[in-house]
């Protein structure tokens, strides 16, 4: 019995030392059937083995003359040398289980830098909210304080549509408010080109500024950032603002005086510079109020 345990040993460890060289000559389509086919073998020689320690158990049902099966592995180890696994196996299709994490890997790291740029842009306007419930509100501010300063100075206001003409829009409803006429006494160049009824009011004042402007050119080129022409082109032809300038060539060419409320309190006052004025417009000037920013309203008297 030792004897035949000691065999079976020896047995194993052959078979072992061959399954081991078969399975590192193995590429990677035929890993899985030798693998297979190693499994088998150790089966067949495992039951082989047992057969024989049960008949040398058991001598008196053992037949003298049946063939004990051979637990030499050789035979079947040639068997997958001759027939071959590599051309079994060529035309086996085994999906490349790296495939689809590959392909799903990029869309979900980009999905995941989409969330986390998403719940970066909610807190910033989460809290962009949060601080603005802390700021003052500049408009109605603004608002609340100019009417105090219209009652305390018996003016009511008369709104400008917000649209780039409001300065000129505004002086012009002054001067129909007063009677005054948009067409001036001052000689002007270029004065026939346009009469009052040459379209809408601040049609005529945009005009009547660039011409004095343009007449008047030492007086405002030293506070010009551009060439006097492109200048009065853009306060004749265009929707482009007007300020302190266009205020002063109006003021000027309607020897007017004309004040600008603003909702600190402050007055700012342009002045014609001329002994016969007897005539003011009164404007409002917005910081916060329009869309557009800075905005000019005409305050007339209180009815």
């Amino acid at each position: 019995m030792e004897q035949l345990h000691s065999r079976h040993r020896q047995e194993q460890r052959d078979l072992q030392a061959r399954i081991t060289q078969k399975r590192k000559s193995a590429t990677k389509k035929t890993r899985k059937g030798i693998n297979d086919e190693c499994a088998e073998l150790e089966r067949h020689l495992k039951e082989a083995q047992d057969l024989e320690i049960a008949n040398l158990e058991t001598p008196t049902e053992r037949n003298e003359d049946a063939d004990i099966p051979s637990t030499d592995p050789e035979p079947v180890l040639e068997k997958l040398d001759s027939d071959g696994i590599e051309p079994q196996m060529q035309n086996l299709a085994i999906p490349s289980v790296t495939t689809k994490n590959e392909e799903t890997r990029k869309p979900n790291r980009q999905k995941a830098r989409l969330a986390r740029r998403a719940a970066k842009q909610e807190h910033i306007v989460a809290q962009a909210a949060e601080e603005a419930q802390d700021l003052p509100d500049l408009r109605q501010r603004e608002i609340d304080a100019m009417r105090t300063l219209y009652s305390s100075r018996g003016l009511q206001e008369h709104g400008i549509r917000s649209d780039g003409h409001c300065l000129y829009a505004a002086v012009a409803d002054q001067l129909i408010t007063h009677h005054h006429g948009l067409m001036p006494e001052t000689s002007l160049n270029g004065r026939t080109a346009i009469t009052e009824s040459s379209g809408p009011p601040y049609k005529v004042t945009r005009f009547v500024a660039a011409s004095y402007i343009q007449d008047h050119a030492d007086n405002f080129l030293p506070f010009l950032e551009e060439p006097l022409e492109e200048y009065v082109g853009k306060i004749r032809d265009t929707g482009e603002w007007g300020g302190h300038l266009e205020l002063l060539a109006l003021a000027k060419v309607y020897d007017v005086d004309i004040n600008v409320l603003q909702s600190t309190g402050q007055i700012d006052r342009i002045e014609s510079g001329s002994d016969k004025t007897k005539l003011t417009l009164w404007l409002s000037y917005y910081r916060h109020n329009f869309g557009l920013g800075e905005h000019y309203n005409s305050l007339r008297p209180a009815s």
